[in-house]
């Protein structure tokens, strides 16, 4: 297939169409939601709606947080990821801070040559929609080297989505590690206090000062009628403007999928779903094996719901109710779930293991 050209970057090197290359950005476009399209009363952190964005709030308000089906008319988007301020808080002490955030792995990064005298600029673009106008924040962060840049957008009508390409310079100093650990982060401010604003917005790459990080920044939170909605996330190598800048890349909901599931992996959620087979290793202990559909960042966590006859255990013709389990023997590919609370069977006895709530859920968690 013939390779289209985009524009150039300030060196004068043709930069291609990227069209057999995955999106640096996984779920950019927030199509994937393994763990939930809506949860409300969030003021902490965590990875709440969309995969691998995560939501950092400290002091910042409290938000109902969602994936909707909202996006820029004929962009190709049909989702957004939104933040819904539902309390309010108009007088940000000093700490206060709100973030949206991607995460990115060392050794998927190399290709910006960081830290070498042939270090590439970083372009990001975005559809943005917000009912508050004003200046944001953009900010990356090399979490290998405690360095930081940041640039500022304006949102310039209300509730009304506009498209923002942003321009970081290219770093010569400090590499990023190439593991599978996080060596950047990605912050969309959405409110800071005095901490993270009170210097002079850092524009070039240099060591973190934590007061010239999110400098100028509205406070999304000082009115519950205050929103913010994001989709079509990009990351790009090189420099370049709106004219410039490579069409979003598109991905299947199958492949955006597999490339969430290395970091999340959302087993079962449902009530009355088989999702393993196993044996009772004792009288007490069912033991099943776990494999994931692609291989994770690193051995995983449980991300689970127990409580009371949440799972079935289906042997020798009968339901042995059960309620919790430990994750044991976990690697990259596979795991083991031991069920051992209120578990009474025949050793030996093979069966399967079955939801007995709605509540139920087990997840495997390998995020940055």
């Amino acid at each position: 297939m013939a390779l289209t050209l985009h524009g150039t970057v300030a060196d004068n090197t043709a930069v291609l169409d990227r069209r057999s290359a995955k999106p640096l950005i996984i779920n950019g476009d927030m199509q994937v939601a393994q763990r939930a399209t809506s949860v409300t009363g969030q003021t902490g952190s965590n990875y709440f709606t969309c995969d691998r964005w995560l939501t950092d709030i400290g002091t910042g308000g409290t938000w109902t947080i969602s994936q909707v089906a909202d996006a820029p008319t004929g962009s190709g988007f049909r989702n957004s990821m939104k933040y819904d301020c539902t309390t309010a808080n108009g007088s940000l002490s000093a700490g206060s801070f709100m973030t949206h955030q991607m995460r990115f792995e060392g050794q998927d990064l190399q290709l910006f040559k960081k830290g070498t005298s042939s270090a590439e600029a970083f372009t990001v673009s975005f559809w943005v929609k917000s009912a508050k106008t004003g200046t944001y924040i953009v900010e990356l962060e090399d979490q290998d080297n405690t360095r930081s840049v940041s640039q500022a957008y304006t949102i310039s009508s209300a509730n009304t989505w506009e498209k923002k390409v942003l321009s970081f310079p290219a770093d010569t100093t400090g590499a990023f590690d190439n593991d599978n650990s996080a060596s950047l982060h990605m912050f969309f401010w959405l409110l800071a206090g005095t901490t993270y604003s009170s210097g002079t917005l850092n524009t070039t790459w240099s060591s973190q000062t934590q007061a010239n990080r999110a400098v100028g920044v509205v406070n999304l939170a000082d009115s519950t009628s205050n929103d913010w909605y994001i989709t079509g996330v990009q990351l790009e190598v090189g420099e370049f403007d709106a004219n410039s800048i490579a069409p979003f890349q598109h991905e299947s909901f199958g492949d955006i999928l597999a490339r969430c599931q290395r970091y999340y992996f959302m087993l079962v959620n449902e009530n009355s779903k088989n999702f393993a087979a196993g044996g009772y290793y004792n009288a007490n202990l069912f033991a099943t094996n776990i494999p994931f559909p692609v291989t994770m960042r690193s051995a995983p966590s449980v991300d689970k719901e127990v409580g009371s006859n949440f799972y079935n255990i289906l042997a020798n013709n009968t339901a042995d109710a059960c309620d919790d389990f430990a994750l044991v023997r976990a690697s990259t590919t596979c795991a083991g779930l031991d069920f051992t609370t209120n578990v009474s069977g025949t050793q030996g006895h093979g069966g399967v293991i079955a939801t007995g709530s709605a509540s139920a859920q087990i997840a495997f968690e390998s995020e940055l």
